[in-house]
């Protein structure tokens, strides 16, 4: 009688592993998620960008990345009192100025402009605005878009305000805000825009528990606004973007 052999440990170790990396690949590419409450960890570098419905882009190649959540200085004045962008908030809801609109992702902020208004072309920010979201307890980034763009509120109830002669006016009275709203398709495998905001544990008293959110605006009046403020001709030297991070440790202005 003669017995037929199976592959040997070595050979069937060759065929193990493409096959578990094609699995993770269909896991990793699959959307939705069955069970996003699995935590589907994600290495930096393991997926790829991807264009956004209705232009941005969905900056997933850094899933996982640790940080730093404020991103590298392009000149001076980001960290500076102001001009300064600022989370007033962040979270997923119902969306619409009567909170009647399908639920959305949303970060809002505000612009303090300084002692002199600042004057910025409308749309705001148009397709030059980041997002990122950092998990909690090391979990790292777990969503990102590119070139998105901001729609301004006014009041309580975030009414759309119109811009004047193509542009909007943002004074120190502080009465208007920013709405960015972050696609679905920019969260990290594992996530969801529903859980993306949340603390871990759920109810918590300690801000390190909480998501970290990081917002960058890039507009060529920004420079201008910064030498403006510092008493300086030259705006060569200042960076014409604003950065906002929701919470930072032994945060200090340059």
């Amino acid at each position: 009688m003669h017995g037929i052999s199976g592959p040997s440990p070595r050979a069937w170790a060759a065929i193990a592993l493409p096959v578990a990396a094609a699995l993770v690949a269909l896991a990793v590419h699959q959307r939705p998620f069955a069970d996003p409450t699995a935590r589907l960890r994600v290495l930096p570098g393991m997926l790829k960008d991807a264009g956004l419905p209705g232009g941005g882009t969905a900056a997933l190649s850094g899933c996982g990345v640790s940080g730093p959540v404020r991103p590298a200085p392009r000149g001076e004045g980001e960290q500076s009192k102001v001009p300064a962008l600022g989370i007033s908030s962040y979270g997923y809801s119902s969306s619409g100025p009567g909170f009647d609109g399908p639920p959305a992702f949303t970060v809002h902020a505000a612009i303090d402009p300084g002692p002199q208004p600042l004057t910025l072309t409308a749309p705001v920010g148009e397709r030059r605005i980041t997002v990122d979201v950092y998990g909690p307890h090391g979990e790292g980034r777990i969503a990102s878009a590119r070139g998105l763009t901001a729609k301004v509120m006014k009041g309580v109830k975030r009414r759309p305000v119109p811009p004047a002669s193509g542009a909007h006016r943002f004074t120190d009275a502080g009465n208007l805000d920013l709405e960015i709203e972050l696609p679905e398709r920019a969260v990290c495998p594992g996530h969801t825009r529903a859980d993306i905001g949340r603390c871990t544990p759920t109810y918590t008293n300690r801000i390190e528990d909480c998501p970290v959110v990081a917002v960058t605006l890039t507009d060529k009046a920004v420079p201008a606004q910064r030498a403006l403020v510092a008493g300086i001709k030259n705006p060569g030297r200042f960076s014409d973007r604003l950065v906002a991070v929701s919470f930072e440790e032994n945060a200090a202005g340059v």
